[in-house]
């Protein structure tokens, strides 16, 4: 197998592994704790292997994550005082804790290949240098490996937790009525995270933790309203930016995880722009359309309020209506032909009148006006 294959599928992999979790963070508004997990982590890792005295131990990896779930417990300990946002308490803890990390590692493990700036970057150009050996033969990249167990591990928790999850999610007091215990899966998934962060740290760093870890969702997001649908298109998402970002970076000879990084900046903007549903577009196409909707009842309202009217050849005359309407003589113009395509009004006479099937529409929206007022004033 090629390095630049296996490289490929290690992005793949890390992609999708970070993508599941991420799914939940996003859900859950907690996008910026994956920012401070994948940070603070790092005083977990530096703590285990002062005590085991090895930087290949998988003690490492419980270092970091009762790290990350520290973390969280942390900055929901100071949030629950009312007296910080959360947004606040994660400025505060992230680096009290990051900084710590950094500040041992540069007073008592300057010898130690612990290399801060590794971590936080991560380079995927060098992980096929890194073989997994079973007696003495060769069989990949440890981090297909390493990474591919994680995904599993976070493949079979979404599996069997999914329901509990999904309700925690949504609707928390609900899960503690039905016996769930939300602290328990909060936690947990919180060690998923942990775990998934410092397995993606040798591969990637970071940074493209972060943006694998909330980029694809996001972007799923924009797409469905189906959990189980955007487990899924998240997943193949990320897959995507990782294939996208290796080839980007082979084309331009530049940093393959800064690639894959803005390959998911560059799909979400895409989708944020053009999604179905929630994209910019579909939004201003929305509001334009509502805009004339509420043109047209408005112009059918004001021809029906002054049908019979002494001044109906004022209110609703061809060249004076629109000193009534306060509109451009283009947008009028506009609603007209819109109104009259539709067969609810016609000129007769230089003015401007309601067919019946007008009137019966102006009568209709009326008495849907009134009905919601009804219930709105109920409701008070």
């Amino acid at each position: 197998m090629s390095p630049q294959l296996e490289i490929q599928i290690i992005a793949v992999i890390v992609a999708v592994a970070c993508s599941l979790p991420g799914v939940f963070l996003v859900l859950r508004k907690m996008s910026m704790m994956t920012d401070a997990i994948t940070h603070t982590i790092l005083l977990g890792i530096v703590i285990a292997f002062f005590i085991v005295h090895s930087l290949s131990s998988p003690l490492l990896i419980v270092g970091a994550a009762l790290m990350g779930v520290l973390t969280v417990f942390l900055t929901e300990m100071l949030n629950s005082t009312k007296l910080v946002s959360e947004d606040s308490a994660i400025g505060v803890v992230f680096p009290l804790l990051f900084s710590i990390a950094i500040i041992i590692i540069s007073k008592y493990a300057g010898s130690v290949h612990l290399d801060t700036d590794s971590v936080l970057l991560g380079e995927l150009a060098f992980a096929p240098f890194n073989r997994m050996k079973i007696l003495g033969v060769d069989i990949g990249a440890k981090a297909i490996y390493s990474m591919g167990a994680i995904l599993i591990i976070n493949l079979l928790y979404i599996t069997i937790l999914f329901k509990e999850i999904k309700i925690v999610t949504f609707d928390p007091a609900l899960a503690a009525v039905l016996g769930f215990s939300p602290a328990l899966i909060h936690y947990s998934l919180m060690t998923v995270v942990s775990i998934t962060a410092i397995g993606a740290f040798e591969s990637v760093g970071s940074i493209l933790v972060i943006a694998f870890m909330i980029g694809p969702p996001v972007t799923a997001y924009l797409l469905t309203d189906n959990l189980k649908r955007m487990l899924f298109l998240s997943a193949i998402i990320g897959g995507l930016n990782g294939v996208l970002g290796y080839q980007f970076a082979s084309l331009l000879d530049v940093s393959i995880a800064g690639s894959m990084a803005l390959m998911t900046g560059i799909v979400f903007l895409l989708v944020f722009i053009f999604a179905p549903k929630r994209g910019v577009v579909t939004a201003l196409k929305r509001r334009k359309l509502q805009k004339n909707d509420f043109a047209e009842k408005s112009l059918i309202f004001h021809l029906y309020n002054h049908e019979g009217d002494e001044d109906e050849d004022v209110e609703c005359g061809i060249h004076t209506i629109q000193k009534h309407m306060h509109w451009s003589e283009d947008y009028l113009e506009l609603i007209i032909k819109r109104l009259k395509k539709e067969e609810k009004i016609y000129a007769d006479d230089n003015m401007i009148k309601l067919t019946d099937l007008g009137r019966q529409y102006a009568i209709k929206s009326y008495e849907e006006i009134f009905s919601g007022m009804s219930m709105i004033q109920k409701e008070v």
